[in-house]
């Protein structure tokens, strides 16, 4: 059965930094894009970042210069570098695959998402 797992969230202080990391496990036989989304209290989810298998980027208006989406194949990783943080980046940020496990289709995953809280 395939997991994603985020870590690195917490409470951070306006202008401030921090690290996203996502961990996909499982039977994984091809990962193809990944990315992070979020949703804030009373809003929907929405994509902040995505980076597909071949390392082409994209990026929400909104955190673009700020945010740095990266993956490592090997590991089955996906990072997001958050700087510059302002108090509307406050969400519960979302790992998303589109994962092929062995011997099935491809399909997206989604982990429990980790809480980002910026304060101002």
């Amino acid at each position: 059965q395939v997991q994603l797992v985020e870590s690195g969230g917490g409470l951070v202080q306006a202008g401030g930094s921090l690290r996203l990391s996502c961990a996909a496990s499982g039977r994984i036989a091809v990962i193809n894009a990944m990315g992070w989304y979020r949703q804030a209290p009373g809003k929907q989810r929405e994509l902040v970042a995505t980076i597909s298998g071949g390392g082409s980027t994209n990026y929400a208006d909104s955190v673009k210069g700020r945010f740095t989406i990266s993956r490592d194949s090997a590991k089955n990783t996906v990072d997001l570098l958050m700087n510059s943080l302002k108090p509307e980046d406050t969400a519960a940020y979302y790992c998303n695959a589109q994962i092929r496990e062995v011997y099935d289709t491809s399909r997206p995953y989604w982990g429990r998402g980790t809480q980002v809280t910026v304060s101002s």
